[in-house]
């Protein structure tokens, strides 16, 4: 509920407003003085003044009322003010305002008129105090990313500056964070910043893809193994939990990870305690576990594939990433990084590197980019240097489709299934038609269809003879049976 702070020596006026207002769900607070009011603000939250401009009797000068109005602009400098006076005087009216009065208004008041005044004024203050949180908080979040690491990573997005975000205040602490997104969008930069921003950044950062290492030697790999714990073992090996003791270890793609595996893994997680492959010294470390994966996690708990006390080991909190296509402002800020200065965008490169869904997120964008530079002619970028279709071709082609789609049927004769007709740009290049070598041009759509002089028999003897309807029935224009009928010598009359 929105406050109103009421302020005139005459009770009946405070009593009157405030009825008023409070009829139309305001909270209203009242006082009769200048010193009074100014003791209320200081105490408590108030949305909008209304004042009179003068409190002793007899006095119509509108001094009083300017020395509060002042007074209450250097407490408060954008808080919406209504001055409101039986003794209007231009000037002071012209002075007020253009100090930042509101509205200025004189006695005896129309309701309507105050309460649509109120009504904006308190929206026009609560959006000006949002607008000005927001630059607060763009402002602290500016100083902090200045003063961070970020490992390098562009983007220009909202939902990656909220990632980023997180990231930077969860690299403070040493809880284990499980980053989660498509296979590209770039966790692992996400896992830098995370251990680049946070205490340990001098400390050992080891990164593991647990999809890439064999079954047989993941054990190995992780925690390590003494010599001659398998074959090939000829001396002790140390594991990536042991490297990364004091610091942090990155396990990526940890949805990969074998039940197996997930037991000892969990059992580092809740104790820092393991053995090495084919040892029975338990060896202890401490390390910051930073998971990533591709996978939907809860899914493969839920068919027996992940444990379930391990996902909340690792996930005690969740950085989401989202794909490419979802973050479309991220585009351009990568594109340039990866292409450089030396090279620009034709338009229709633009358009279609926006267009184009990026199924392989960053990795694909990337890999584009390094195909255009090697590929260009000259320093403006085209679409068909990053292998992209025009966007304009793929509407065109997205049109033309289903414009065939909705063009009835054409049959053969000789066969059950029906044939489609296809534009002139999507026959294939195999396709058979008929002669029309004589003519000198391209056969038509409905004239790839062919038809024996059997069948055209068949058709003049069924339909008497009437071309509209030997024709309708075989799929052809009249134009194109009587070519065929030609061909085969048929009479036409």
């Amino acid at each position: 509920m929105d406050t109103i702070l009421i302020v005139d020596d005459n009770h009946a006026i405070c009593q009157a407003l405030g009825l008023m207002l409070e009829l139309n769900d305001y909270r209203v607070l009242t006082c009769h003085s200048p010193e009074d009011a100014l003791g209320l603000l200081a105490t408590q939250d108030v949305d909008l003044v209304i004042q009179d401009m003068n409190f002793t009797r007899d006095t119509t000068s509108g001094e009083e009322g300017k020395q509060l109005f002042y007074a209450l602009r250097e407490r408060q400098g954008d808080l919406p003010i209504i001055l409101m006076t039986a003794w209007t005087q231009l000037e002071t009216a012209v002075e007020l305002v253009k100090a930042g009065a509101a509205d200025y208004m004189g006695k005896p008041w129309d309701d309507a008129k105050v309460l649509n005044s109120i009504t904006n004024l308190i929206a026009l203050y609560k959006l000006s105090r949002a607008n000005h949180r927001l630059e607060r908080v763009n402002h602290q979040r500016q100083v902090a990313i200045a003063d961070a690491d970020l490992c390098g990573i562009v983007f220009g997005s909202g939902a990656m500056q909220r990632c980023i975000d997180l990231a930077l205040q969860l690299a403070r602490s040493d809880v284990s964070v499980l980053i989660t997104g498509p296979n590209g969008a770039g966790k692992d930069k996400l896992a830098d910043i995370l251990h680049a921003n946070s205490p340990l950044k001098n400390k050992p950062f080891i990164k593991v893809n647990v999809g890439a290492l064999p079954m047989d030697l993941l054990e190995a790999e992780l925690f390590g193994a003494e010599a001659g714990a398998f074959t090939g073992a000829t001396k002790a090996r140390i594991g990536r939990f042991e490297a990364a003791d004091g610091g942090t270890l990155f396990l990526d793609e940890i949805g990969n990870l074998p039940l197996s595996g997930q037991v000892k893994l969990l059992r580092v997680l809740q104790t820092g305690e393991f053995e090495r492959l084919g040892s029975h010294k338990t060896q202890k470390v401490k390390v910051r576990v930073i998971s990533a994966t591709n996978a939907d996690l809860a899914q493969d708990i839920a068919e027996g594939r992940f444990r379930e006390d391990l996902f909340y080991r690792l996930n005690v909190i969740e950085l989401a990433l989202s794909p490419l296509n979802q973050r479309t402002d991220d585009i351009l800020p990568l594109v340039q990084h990866f292409i450089g200065s030396d090279f620009s965008l034709s338009k229709p490169a633009l358009q279609a590197l926006l267009h184009h869904r990026w199924p392989g997120n960053v990795r694909e964008l990337e890999n584009a980019c390094k195909r255009a530079v090697l590929l260009a002619q000259s320093h403006v970028l085209t679409e068909a240097d990053f292998g992209l279709a025009p966007v304009v071709s793929a509407v065109r082609a997205a049109t033309s489709h289903i414009s065939a789609a909705s063009e009835p049927r054409r049959f053969d004769q000789r066969q059950s299934d029906p044939q489609p007709v296809y534009a002139s740009a999507s026959i294939p290049t195999n396709a058979t038609f008929a002669d029309h070598s004589d003519r000198g041009q391209a056969p038509s759509a409905n004239e790839a269809i062919e038809v024996s002089r059997e069948d055209i028999e068949a058709a003049l003897k069924q339909h008497h003879g009437v071309i509209a309807r030997v024709a309708k029935a075989l799929g052809l224009s009249r134009q194109a049976l009587y070519r065929r009928m030609d061909k085969f010598g048929l009479d036409k009359s």
